[in-house]
């Protein structure tokens, strides 16, 4: 017995129980982590079951009204539908989970999700109407206010747009682009004064923030190609090649043509000129010695490029559908097949 007890008194004894105890625990957490986790995939499995084909308006409210699924679980779920496309399915969720009023639902994130799944859709009054009712209750959420900024873009409610602009410069926001854009659209969009006036004013707008250049740019070579180029930067001019390469040989200004590499390549593909015998961008260069061997059935169409999320276009935009960025555009060059008006076929 006195032998015993000296065992246990023993240090190294006290060690190797010590690590039996730690194996031990370690052994158990381990197998109950393999089991919690089988048996969360097995309520996912069974949770995505149900969704193997989209469930009926019906069959949602009934779900939504159980208790069996978790918040989190139907906000994937909406989610998961908005980005099909699915619109509707996603409202009828966030509605189901905005009236069942869960204790783990915030609702002021559903409003919000709401409001912008609505705006997705193109109900832009219902999207106008929720951030309205969410900036009552808490008008300091930039998210709302931004999302209300773009709705009175859309209905071109310029001015309404231009006043949401302060609540969210108080909230410490950066504006200054969403300021010149909108004062750049109200003034195109402004039918009360001279022609002149608003070429003035749009170049005026250009040489002090030297921004938006598309968007002003597109107006200038529409209406008065002659003052678009004696004011165009020379290093935008890849920026705004797909507006250049659309004019009409009787507003090219040559002289400034001669002057700039890539004025000289990009019309000498179009034909316009043969100032250039070759060029460092492929579609270009390509063009050029097709115009060679007299080849006339090749052209330029374009598509466009967002700057900041690399979205792609079919055509031109001044705020980004995707990512709402201002004057992100850039215009990207791509053989295509000459179109013939007099027959309307492709040559």
């Amino acid at each position: 017995m006195n032998s015993l007890f000296i065992e246990y008194r023993d240090p190294l004894f006290g060690i190797i129980v010590f690590f039996v105890l730690v194996f031990v625990i370690a052994l158990f957490s381990y197998w109950w982590g393999r089991f919690k986790t089988k048996d969360d995939h097995r309520h996912l499995d069974r949770f995505l079951r149900q969704f193997k084909t989209p469930p009926s308006e019906t069959e949602l409210k009934e779900l939504l009204s159980s208790s069996q699924i978790s918040s989190k679980s139907w906000l994937l779920l909406a989610d998961s539908y908005s980005k099909n496309g699915q619109y509707e399915k996603s409202i009828e969720i966030y509605y189901g989970l905005l009236a069942n009023k869960q204790e783990d639902v915030n609702q002021k994130e559903i409003l919000f999700l709401l409001g912008r799944i609505y705006f997705k859709a193109g109900f832009l009054e219902r999207s106008k109407n929720i951030f309205l009712e969410i900036l009552k209750a808490n008008p300091r959420t930039p998210q709302a206010l931004r999302y209300l900024l773009l709705i009175y873009e859309h209905l071109k409610d310029y001015k309404s747009a231009l006043s949401v602009l302060e609540p969210l410069d108080e909230l410490g926001e950066d504006v200054k682009s969403d300021k010149i854009y909108l004062e750049a659209i109200l003034l195109l969009n402004d039918y009360t004064i001279d022609e002149n006036e608003k070429t003035q004013k749009l170049l005026d707008l250009y040489k002090e923030h030297r921004r938006l250049t598309y968007l002003i740019f597109e107006y200038l070579f529409r209406k008065h190609p002659k003052l678009a180029w004696q004011n165009l930067d020379q290093s935008q001019c890849e920026r705004v090649s797909d507006l250049l390469w659309n004019l009409s040989i009787d507003v090219i200004d040559f002289d400034i043509i001669s002057q700039n590499v890539y004025l000289r390549e990009l019309f000498s593909a179009k034909g316009f000129v043969t100032l250039e015998k070759s060029s460092s961008v492929f579609e270009f260069d390509l063009l050029i010695n097709l115009r060679k061997t007299d080849y006339k059935s090749a052209t330029l169409s374009f598509e466009y490029i967002c700057k900041e999320c690399k979205q792609i276009y079919p055509f031109a935009f001044h705020r980004c559908p995707s990512c709402h960025a201002i004057d992100s555009v850039l215009s990207e060059p791509i053989i295509s097949k000459e179109y013939s008006e007099n027959n309307n076929s492709f040559q």
